[in-house]
């Protein structure tokens, strides 16, 4: 069992080392703000709706 941890420990630190971390951090902060436009846009698509159905 040890060493089955140690080597999957191993293999972390390889895979961990050789991820591009700046890509990634770009890649998530595309995805926050194109996150957060797309709420911002379902907010207002619903606002609308309610305000239409109120006015039916």
């Amino acid at each position: 069992m040890d060493k089955l941890s140690s080597n999957v420990l191993l293999a972390g630190c390889i895979l961990m080392a050789n991820l591009d971390w700046a890509g990634i951090a770009g890649y998530a902060l595309k995805a926050a703000i194109g996150g957060g436009i797309w709420l911002a846009y379902k907010l207002a698509a619903d606002r609308i709706e309610r305000t239409r159905q109120k006015k039916q």
